[in-house]
């Protein structure tokens, strides 16, 4: 079945540690998993980043809810405990121990005064929101999300602004991300046009590395309609023809099924790049976007306050 939300982990994660027992938080994504009937590919689910176990991170959560609101007690890094407090709430076996619930303990309304005096806390910037039913996920899957979200409008708006760009422009885009990707040494030396067709595309050559010892053929279409097998033909013919065993096909569109069919079965080496691709790339190298804003999240070090 699917992780479940972190608010639906509080309940079973309360009673487990009802025996009295510290447990470290290990302990708990191995006995609570079972419960939620979790497979072996749920528990293998990465975030969005791909840093975190999905599993692990909302288990870590809920946890970190319930220490908050002073129903478990942390002895020391990844080990806990529950309370006197703690073993009251298990006691009466609620179903569902939400943020909401937590509302009624003193310590954890603190911690959300604090978040919202702080302003670190804008999603719950009003009285009404504090008992508003939450998200799924856990704050770094919210960001995640809204970081993906973004992502995804930057990369159709790179694509809209290729569109509108001139084929010499153009040129020095795909130029630039080539050099930007360690192709060729320095822009001067990293390329020489070998053909301008008039096509809205270009045909180059540049070199792998900067000494020069093998070039990559390179041909970009900016194009709306998809690309199919028979381009990629004509681009392989150009690859016999200049006697070049590597290329790269660039398009700010995308490839038909028998266009990557074809591709995968020639003995070059040819490598196509989709728009969404393209885009991805011109972002990750720093191509054509500019830094907007940047966040650090940080956490508690508690090696740092650790008794030596």
């Amino acid at each position: 079945m699917p992780i479940p939300p972190y608010n639906e982990i509080k309940a079973p994660a309360l009673a487990f540690f009802a025996d009295g027992n510290p447990h470290r938080i290990k302990e708990v994504f191995e006995v609570l998993a079972p419960i939620f009937h979790l497979t072996e590919d749920d528990l293998n689910e990465l975030v969005p980043s791909g840093v975190q176990l999905r599993w692990n991170a909302r288990a870590s959560w809920a946890c970190s809810d319930l220490y908050r609101a002073g129903l478990l007690t942390q002895l020391k890094k990844g080990l806990y405990q529950i309370t006197d407090q703690g073993k009251a709430v298990a006691a009466q076996k609620p179903a569902v121990i939400d943020r909401a619930f937590l509302m009624q303990f003193e310590p954890f309304r603190k911690f959300v005064s604090d978040r919202k005096s702080s302003g670190s806390d804008p999603a719950n910037a009003k009285e009404t929101r504090l008992q508003a039913p939450e998200e799924e996920g856990t704050p770094e899957e919210r960001i995640e999300a809204a970081y993906m979200e973004l992502s995804g409008t930057l990369v159709a708006d790179l694509l809209a602004r290729l569109g509108t760009v001139n084929p010499f422009r153009f040129e020095q885009v795909v130029l630039d991300l080539l050099v930007a990707m360690g192709y060729g040494g320095s822009r001067k030396e990293a390329a020489a046009v070998t053909q301008k067709t008039g096509d809205e595309g270009i045909d180059g050559v540049i070199n792998e590395d900067r000494l020069g010892l093998d070039v990559i053929y390179v041909q970009a279409k900016r194009w709306k309609s998809n690309v199919g097998r028979p381009e990629i033909q004509n681009f392989v013919g150009a690859l016999a023809g200049k006697k070049a065993a590597k290329g790269v096909f660039i398009t700010t569109s995308a490839f038909h099924d028998n266009a990557r069919e074809y591709a995968a079965g020639l003995h070059q080496k040819v490598i196509l790049i989709d728009g969404q691709r393209l885009a991805e790339l011109m972002i990750e190298h720093g191509i054509g976007v500019a830094e907007e804003h940047a966040y650090h999240v940080k956490k508690i070090d508690s090696d740092y306050f650790e008794e030596s």
